[in-house]
């Protein structure tokens, strides 16, 4: 495997740019810090429920999270994460609500990583996206998966313990490799998913399997969903997906085959794409991409060479 490099490419990857934010993993289980931390009257915290939060935008035209005081946040005490500080010790938290506070000015709105990832500042992103992971991991994994008792919260919501068996669970992060496809002639290789409607296009994926090397999984995934073989495999980046615990491991593969024979289980159609035939089928609607925030888009953009349309959320 070698990684890709991208020497023309300006925009970064949704999720990935750096936040600022020191997740200071070593205060996780001191108690003492973190109850004096969350005393304190510069700490801000957010709520988040369901995968959402509250956004709202500011006078100067930016999209912020909606942040409070900390002695101005709903109670709870097992569903209280710490994120982490920034430069100027200012201590972040989430809490996990069963649905999003009321706002007074009305101006707030509940927004889920898809569509805030966008709009966010890095930051704001790298916070919320901290926090909606552990939420899913939280609700996902409450009984010990060695003796099924009901497990209790700890290291700020970084652990899960059993007190029946002494077991630790730890936030789960599912390893998936993405890959844009491209053959000879420097075409691309995209499908569309059953669930998808009609005309969304994407590149391949699929979950690293036990045993598995990720470049093992690009050319199983790519074969197994298309019968198509691959090659040289690239590494161009990662990106945190929460939906609800992914890794997404990017990758430029480079295709021996061309002939195509889908699953029909998870793609219903893939074809092959020519930089003009992709832009035509762009401009007619024919071909819809994949929303902004994902690595998909970007990897198709280092193929493509210039920003895909934008178009609505899937």
């Amino acid at each position: 495997m070698t990684t890709w490099t991208d020497h023309t490419a300006d925009r970064p990857i949704s999720l990935t740019a750096p936040s600022g934010i020191d997740r200071a993993a070593h205060h996780r289980l001191d108690e003492a810090w973190l109850a004096a931390a969350w005393s304190h009257p510069s700490t801000r915290c957010f709520v988040v429920s369901g995968g959402q939060v509250l956004i709202d935008e500011t006078p100067d035209g930016a999209t912020e999270l909606v942040m409070t005081p900390s002695f101005e946040a709903p109670l709870t005490e097992a569903h209280r994460y710490f994120l982490g500080t920034d430069e100027e010790g200012i201590s972040y938290f989430a809490l996990q609500k069963d649905s999003l506070p009321g706002r007074m000015d009305q101006s707030a709105r509940p927004a889920g990583l898809r569509e805030a990832g966008l709009l966010l500042s890095p930051r704001d992103a790298g916070l919320m996206a901290h926090a909606v992971a552990l939420e899913n991991w939280q609700r996902l994994h409450r009984f010990c998966s060695r003796c099924g008792e009901r497990t209790v919260i700890a290291a700020a919501g970084h652990i899960r313990r059993c007190p029946a068996c002494g077991a630790e669970h730890y936030p789960r992060t599912d390893p998936a490799v993405i890959m844009a496809v491209t053959d000879e002639e420097d075409r691309i290789l995209l499908g569309r998913q059953v669930h998808w409607p009609e005309g969304r296009f994407s590149t391949l994926a699929g979950f690293v399997e036990p045993g598995e090397s990720i470049e093992q999984s690009v050319r199983r995934e790519v074969q197994e969903e298309v019968g198509v073989t691959v090659g040289p495999v690239q590494y161009v980046a990662s990106q945190p997906w929460p939906f609800p615990s992914s890794l997404m491991l990017g990758f430029m593969a480079h295709a021996t085959s061309t002939e195509i024979n889908v699953d029909g289980d998870e793609i219903h159609e893939a074809r092959w794409f020519s930089r003009d035939e992709l832009g035509a089928a762009f401009e007619s609607g024919e071909v819809l991409p994949p929303y902004g925030i994902s690595i998909a888009a970007r990897l198709i953009e280092l193929w493509y060479g210039r920003p895909l349309p934008t178009r609505s959320a899937f």
